[in-house]
Order: structure tokens, then C-alpha cells, then sequence
């Protein structure tokens, strides 16, 4: 079997250099004058185009409003955005058991106003969302006490909700008018009926999943009749000075369900009374298709866009917000520029910089942190149930984040940095920020980190965008980097550090079938090691490629996929049962999707065994409980990936023998992802 070799150190498309830094920029104070330009809705005035997006902050406490809740929003409200819709609120008194602020029955009347009084004092329009999942859920297991319009399974969970009679329907929209107006009385401008994304009101709307025969089925305006009537009753109950937005199904992706041209005709009918002061369209529904109501970085910016337009005309004129990865500043302020919405719905952009709006329109584009487009933020909540959180962003929910700068250390100390990937470089601008004598150390000639190779393969482009801010944030606060250079005990020591913080990373482990030998003589190679090299390849090789993946993440699948573009065949060999298990759903739809479509083979439950044909080019495994066996032949590439090991343990101990205080964090403490790397590095930048 050949064998393509690699230095991992090397450094190939290097977008990170010494250079970029410190260089003056000519700062405009009239940018995105679309954007910039006020509007108002429902009679109340919005100071700009931008609205936060409803995203779930999994902040609230006992259905109460917390601290953390109240922070975000401020912050983005300081940032410049003109609106905020909140997560979906308890309006229903069968959602009092959920994880959510509770509103019905005039519930949580205190922490309410704290919420809208902090947001609304800011020039800053509140608005709270009405949602229900209805049968819709995509964690494990069923939803018992869901609710729905008929006796049909939820196409991801295959939950049956309890059919909601005519009467209930009925209660249910007098339930959230009542909540509404108890949200207007607490100083909310208004609320958002959510009826996309597959939820009890997409439900519904969709033929797909409402088969009724009462006044809330069979027919279109049947269908759409309890949306109908909840947006009349909160128009009726909550006034005309009320905002009242409306989201519903763009395409849904599901067969028999709601496509652009029945997105048209709902949108046609639920905006003829002129009661919605606003419509957006959403995509993907509780199905294969979950993964396009949140759109990645595989694929397009603004994916939206070309639906939007099209569903325009069919809003009777009522202003549209446009939604769906809308990132970029000169990007957002095009949609607006060319007429395509009046709004722009912003959720990931303004977690990963809550002052997105402020910079961008002051000249500080390039101060921007940037969304990846990576969902680890919904991932984050939907696996773990854990509050909100940003790869790109550390500091969600303080009370100081928007534009943060921090403050100046009473004592100025000399600090190490031990690695430029995402951890060190975070730990590094911070503590130079605070005023202290940083320095860091890097054995690559660039910064980034592991992140430099991810750049380069398929959806990896966005990843760049960490050290886009991180290193000329380090270089403007006076960091000094050494790249290129190996850190040695004798070579720190010598600068006589206060504090080291080891950020070195890890590096993968050879998997227990794969001898020594085989190993050391680069026979058979950790996947980064290989990829280095593979980046570069312009020529298709023959033969077939096999990645053992004892790994999960996404990088892997990015890697097969870029193999699949050079040999004639991919196989991914795998011991446990599925592959993409550590990552969200939405990510691993999309990756089943990718791969399906590619034709790269999966293998599970099996374990590689190299036996006397591996030299001919022929791999054995074997099936983890039978034992059953199978080979592979026509191999010319076989790499591994998997957990890493820390880096610098070696290092670590002569510095400690040494007295002095080592702090280790990102994959050179444990192996951890992105989300955690600049979480510590910035714990680790405030703390020295």
C-alpha cells in the first residue's frame, strides 16, 4: 500500500502573518445608510434595520427572568440592534412545565417589566414570541404531553400528540391573546407568532400534517384558521399600537408539505386583513429538513434570499424581514438597499457580537467577531441544555460583552503564551489588553492553530474569522509573537515569566490495531498529519481511501470529504454504531446528507485489522461483536482520527520544577472543542 507522507508543522495558504496587524484604518461614519434608516411599526419607532432574531437562551430559572436574560438583550440593545424578539415564552398553561419565562395568568409580572423596562430604556422595541413544538422534538425520546392537529407522528421523534379538539383550539388562542396582553402591560412593544420551523402552528398550516375535519382542516383557510384567528384576537385585545409580527414556512422541505408556492398562497391569506405588522419566512421543518431552518456554512450566504424574493409579492405589501445567515454588514445592507425586505433578522451574527450594528455602520468592520455559521450555539443547547453560548464569543450573558474592552490589571506581570491556535491567541489579547508584558511562542510560522488546516477543507472557510480578531486584537494591545519558534523551558525561563498559560494543543493517539512500526515510519498516518498534504493535491489518485474515525467531529467528515474529491473511493470505518454521534443533529443531517450524496461508504462497528495482505493494498476489519470479518481492497491511503492526547506535558513539569505557576487550557489541558478552547483562553486572559 502506498503511503502519502506529510510535516505536519508545515504551513500551506497561510492567511495569518505578522503583518497583518497594527495597520491604520480609515474610519466612515456614513456606511449602510439602508440599513442605518429608521422605520416604525404598528406606530412605534425602530431607531434602525436590525432585529435580533428569537434564538433560546436557556437562561430562565424556575419560568422566571434572570439576570444573564436581561444582560443579553442589553448588550444587544447597546450594540445598536432596533428590536429583539425574545425566545418562546409559557403562554399556554400546558407549557407551565417547560424550561421557559411563564407569562399566562399574568405569571413572572416583576421580572417582566425589569426586562422590557432595560431593553425599551434603550431605544430598543421588546418583543416576546409565541410558540409552541407541538408534536415537533428532536432530542431523544417522545413528547407525551405534546399538543397537535391530528393523530399523525412527528417525522424525527414519531411522537403522537394528544389531538387538540375544536374547542381547545379555541381556548389556546384566547390563552395567548390574554399572555400578550399581559407582555403589552409589562412594557413589551409587541410579540411574534412563530409558525414556522415545524412547530404546532406549521403543523397546522402544513396538508402534511393536519388531516381535521372540523373548521381547522381540510381546506387552505381551514388550515390556516387558528393562525388566522390568534393574530385577529391579539390585534383585537392587545390595540393597534401593538407590534405583532408573524413568521411562517418559506419551503419546508417535507413531501407533501408546504412548498414556495403553498408558502405563497398562506402568506397571501394570512396577510389580507393588513392585522401583521411584519412577515418572515422560514425553512425546514421537524424532518430531514430540520438542518435548513438554521443554515450552515457548507453551504451558500444568504440561502434565503432568492425565496424571499420570490415570496414577496404575496405579502400584501406588510413589511418583510429578511432571515437565514445573514452575517455580513455589506450583505445585509444590499437587502435592504435593493428593496428585498425592510428588516433584517439577525440571530447567530448578533450572538457572536452584540455590537454587530455599532461597529459595522461606524467604520469597525474589521473589528467584527464573526459568525462561523457553525449551530454550535444551538448544538450546545440542544445536547447539553446548557445556556447559550458562542464559539467566537466568550462572554455571553455578562453584563459587560458589547464592543468589550477589558480592564487595566493593577500590577503589570510578564506572561507566556505557549500556542497561537484559538485558546492561546484569546488568552494572549486579553491579558495584553489588561496592560501586562505578553509573549508568545508558536512552533508554526502562523497562528490559528489546528483551525489553519479545518480553513482549508470543505465548510471550513468561516473558521478563520476566531484568529481574524484574536491576533490583531493581540498585536494592537502590544503582544509580542515569536512564531516559528519552538518554546523550550530554557527559552521561557529566560524571559522570567510571572505566568505561563500552555495552550500547545494535542495531538491524535495511535489507535490500539495500528503497530508501532506501521506508525513510526509514517506508513500510516493521524488524519491531520495527511491532510497537510492532501489540501494541496491537484490530481486525482486511484485506488481507494479509508479514514478510521474514532473521532466524531466535524473536521473528519470535512477530511472525507475531501478525499472524496481525490481517490476513486472513500470508506469511513467506524467502531460505534453511527457516525457524527458527538455533534448535534443539525450538523449530522447534514453530514449523512453530504456523505449519502457523495457515495462515501460507511462502515459501522468495526475495528480495522491489518493482516498479511496490507502490504498488497488489501485492509481486514472486523465486526466489534461477531467478529465477523470483511476486507477492503484497492487501498493506496489509510489514515486514523482520533481523541487527542496533550501536548507539552514534558514542558509543563520543567516549568513547575521551576516554580513557576503553569496554566494549562484548550487541548493541552484536555481534549475539548472550539466552544470550550475560547472559553478558557479568555477565563485564562482575565485571570493573570
Amino acid at each position: 500500500m502506498g503511503t502519502i507522507r506529510a510535516d505536519s508543522q508545515r504551513c500551506r495558504h497561510d492567511k495569518h502573518t505578522p503583518a497583518i496587524g497594527g495597520q491604520a484604518m480609515t474610519v466612515q461614519h456614513d456606511q449602510f445608510p439602508a440599513m442605518r434608516a429608521s422605520f416604525s411599526l404598528a406606530g412605534r419607532s425602530l431607531r434602525n434595520r436590525v432585529v435580533h432574531a428569537s434564538m433560546s437562551l436557556r437562561q430562565q430559572v424556575g419560568g422566571k427572568v434572570t439576570d444573564p436574560m436581561i444582560h443579553y438583550c442589553v448588550n444587544r440593545a447597546r450594540g445598536g440592534a432596533a428590536m429583539i424578539v425574545t425566545e418562546p415564552l409559557g403562554m399556554l398553561r400546558s407549557q407551565a412545565g417547560l424550561p421557559r419565562v411563564q407569562v399566562v395568568d399574568g405569571a413572572g409580572e416583576e421580572g417582566l417589566k425589569r426586562w422590557a423596562d432595560a431593553v425599551e430604556s434603550l431605544d430598543c422595541r421588546l418583543l416576546g414570541q409565541i410558540q409552541d413544538s407541538g408534536r415537533g422534538r428532536h432530542a431523544p425520546g417522545r413528547s407525551p404531553q405534546s399538543i397537535g392537529p391530528s393523530p399523525l407522528p412527528d417525522d424525527m421523534s414519531w411522537t403522537i400528540a394528544h389531538t387538540l379538539t375544536t374547542a381547545e383550539v379555541r381556548d389556546a388562542v384566547s390563552q395567548f391573546a390574554e399572555s400578550a396582553l399581559h407582555l403589552k402591560r409589562c412594557g413589551f412593544s409587541g410579540v411574534e407568532l412563530s409558525a414556522g420551523h415545524g412547530h404546532l402552528f406549521h403543523q397546522f398550516m402544513s396538508p402534511a400534517s393536519n388531516i381535521r375535519e372540523d373548521e381547522y382542516g381540510g381546506s387552505r383557510e381551514g388550515r390556516s384558521r387558528f393562525v388566522a384567528e390568534l393574530i385577529a384576537a391579539l390585534r383585537q385585545l392587545c390595540g393597534t399600537d401593538f407590534i405583532i409580527g408573524l413568521k411562517i414556512p418559506g419551503h419546508d422541505g417535507v413531501p407533501g408539505g408546504i412548498d414556495a408556492d403553498e408558502a405563497a398562497a398562506i402568506a397571501r391569506l394570512l396577510t389580507a386583513p393588513r392585522i401583521a405588522d411584519y412577515v418572515c419566512f422560514a425553512m425546514g421543518s421537524h424532518a430531514r429538513s430540520l438542518e435548513l431552518h438554521i443554515p450552515d456554512r457548507y453551504g451558500p450566504t444568504l440561502p434565503y434570499a432568492e425565496l424571499t424574493r420570490r415570496l414577496r409579492p404575496s405579502v400584501n405589501g406588510t413589511p418583510l424581514m429578511a432571515l437565514g445567515r445573514v452575517t455580513d454588514p455589506a450583505e445585509a445592507e444590499g437587502i435592504v438597499a435593493r428593496g428585498e425586505a425592510e428588516l433584517l433578522g439577525l440571530g447567530r451574527a448578533l450572538l457572536a457580537d452584540p455590537a454587530w450594528f455599532n461597529k459595522a455602520t461606524s467604520g469597525r468592520s474589521h473589528d467584527l467577531r464573526y459568525c462561523l455559521s457553525c449551530n454550535t450555539c444551538w448544538g450546545y443547547g440542544t445536547l447539553h441544555h446548557s445556556a447559550l453560548r458562542c464559539v467566537n464569543n466568550p462572554r455571553v450573558g455578562q453584563a459587560e460583552e458589547a464592543d468589550f474592552k477589558p480592564a487595566r490589571a493593577a500590577t503589570r506581570r510578564r506572561i507566556v503564551v505557549v500556542g497561537a491556535g484559538v485558546a492561546g491567541l484569546e488568552a494572549a489579547w486579553v491579558a495584553a489588553a489588561r496592560g501586562h508584558e505578553v509573549t508568545v511562542f508558536s512552533r508554526s510560522p502562523s497562528v490559528g492553530g489546528k483551525t489553519r488546516l479545518r480553513a482549508l477543507l470543505p465548510g471550513g472557510e468561516t473558521i478563520t474569522s476566531i484568529a481574524d480578531y484574536q491576533y490583531p486584537a493581540a498585536l494592537r494591545a502590544g503582544a509580542r509573537f515569536e512564531l516559528g519558534a519552538e518554546a523550550d523551558a530554557d527559552s521561557i525561563l529566560a524571559l522570567k515569566p510571572d505566568e505561563v498559560i500552555l495552550a500547545a494543543g494535542g495531538r491524535m493517539i495511535r489507535p490500539a490495531w495500528l503497530p508501532a512500526e506501521l506508525h513510526e515510519s509514517g506508513v500510516v498516518s493521524d488524519l491531520d498529519t495527511v491532510m497537510w498534504d492532501l489540501v494541496d493535491l491537484k490530481s486525482r489518485q486511484p485506488g481507494c481511501a479509508v479514514l478510521y474515525d474514532m473521532d466524531h467531529t466535524d473536521g473528519t467528515y470535512a477530511a472525507a470529504e475531501r478525499l472524496h474529491a481525490l481517490f476513486d473511493r472513500v470508506v469511513l470505518l467506524t467502531p460505534r454504531d453511527s457516525i457524527a454521534e458527538d455533534l448535534w443533529i443539525v450538523a449530522r443531517q447534514g453530514i449523512l446528507r453530504r456523505l449519502s450524496q457523495k457515495g462515501i461508504e460507511i462502515i459501522r462497528l468495526v475495528e480495522p485489522v491489518l493482516g498479511d495482505g496490507f502490504e498488497e493494498g488489501v485492509i481486514e476489519y472486523e465486526q466489534v461483536y461477531s467478529g465477523a470479518r470483511g476486507s477492503i481492497s484497492q487501498v493506496s491511503l489509510l489514515a486514523y482520527a482520533t481523541p487527542r492526547a496533550p501536548e507539552a506535558r514534558e514542558l509543563h513539569a520543567r516549568l513547575d520544577a521551576a516554580g513557576v505557576r503553569v496554566r494549562r487550557i484548550g487541548d493541552c489541558r484536555s481534549p475539548r472543542d472550539l466552544m470550550m478552547a475560547t472559553a478558557e483562553g479568555h477565563a485564562a486572559g482575565m485571570a493573570v
